[in-house]
């Protein structure tokens, strides 16, 4: 069976983020593995409209129509979710508004408050109507590990239990990714 290719996108754009340590983090987890090929998406290269939004820039619309055509090279996703507000952030959900997950699977990386779990389970909802497929088992970086990263010098790799998760989560992701690429495959092919 070919590898599945699995897109890590970082869900945040604000300035001073925090996304591109837990991004790095899964991504280099999920290199090592030798039946996944991996790829971090950054929606800072992705600024589009607002999903809806009448007034989008000729270079918004055709952004989003590049962020579509580049969700379609991926068999799987994980998302790095900031939580604002007991929310995830309002880049990130645009992105899932103007993308394509059917028939995918997806994994999530959250941060914040309460590790990020609040924000997260919005997405699961938000997932199901996209028809997607959310994994199990999420990684909820807490506020110790976020302040040991950005205060102490430490690494997410440093924490035993998130190592884990992620290790979980990616079992789940590759498995739920053949079974759905398998699946895709049957309804191309009829």
């Amino acid at each position: 069976m070919s590898k599945l290719k699995i897109a890590v996108i970082v869900g945040s754009t604000r300035i001073g983020r925090f996304a591109e340590h837990p991004a790095k983090w899964i991504a280099a987890i999920a290199a090592e593995r030798q039946d996944i090929e991996v790829e971090v998406l950054d929606l800072l290269d992705y600024p589009m409209h607002f999903f809806g939004e009448q007034r989008a820039t000729t270079a918004e619309s055709e952004t989003a129509e590049r962020w579509k055509k580049k969700l379609r090279e991926f068999d799987g996703f994980i998302l790095t979710v900031a939580e604002y507000n007991h929310a995830p952030t309002a880049v990130l959900k645009n992105a899932i508004d103007l993308g394509e997950f059917i028939h995918k699977p997806v994994g999530f990386v959250g941060y914040g408050g309460v590790g990020g779990a609040r924000a997260v389970e919005h997405l699961r909802l938000i997932f199901v109507e996209m028809g997607a497929a959310s994994v199990k088992t999420g990684v909820h970086i807490a506020l110790g590990e976020y302040l040991g990263v950005l205060k102490e010098g430490k690494s997410l790799s440093d924490y035993a239990h998130l190592n884990e998760a992620a290790k979980n989560q990616l079992d789940q992701i590759t498995w739920w990714g053949n079974a759905l690429k398998a699946a895709r495959s049957v309804v191309t092919a009829s």
